[in-house]
């Protein structure tokens, strides 16, 4: 099981955004900075983050990116959603009627991974970009 680089650099883009975009847009080039993210992979991840509207961005010398809303309101679950990532740790797909790895049942773990899926899912769709800013701040 694995949460990939997408996502976790989606978030951690997103979380620097909250942080310093309070007076002004943020540029992505001063993400890419400070987060050590390569410029053209926030370029296609901010594609995405701007497509569900949860950027948006400006032109100009003073443009960049601000949140389209409040922090308290993005769920960190709609940031990796955003940019086509889903945490799985099922191999097979959950409602099929074929069971896992194509046999005819489900295998003995099925129902172990099944419930931590849920609860990873569940974990992400309970925090805000909000608190994991906050939490950086108390470090």
């Amino acid at each position: 099981m694995k949460l990939n680089t997408k996502g976790r650099y989606a978030v951690m883009a997103m979380a620097d955004l909250a942080s310093y975009a309070k007076e002004k847009p943020v540029s992505l080039s001063e993400i890419s900075l400070r987060q050590k993210i390569s410029l053209s992979y926030l370029e296609q991840l901010f594609l995405k983050l701007k497509d569900r509207n949860l950027v948006k961005s400006s032109r100009g010398s003073n443009g960049g990116y601000t949140l389209v809303k409040p922090a308290s309101e993005i769920k960190l679950s709609n940031i990796i959603y955003a940019v086509d990532e889903n945490v799985k740790t099922l191999n097979c797909k959950k409602d099929s009627k074929k069971g896992c790895n194509h046999k005819t049942m489900k295998c003995i773990t099925h129902n172990l991974w099944d419930d931590l899926d849920n609860h990873i899912n569940s974990f992400f769709e309970n925090k805000k970009l909000e608190d994991l800013v906050n939490k950086s701040k108390s470090l």
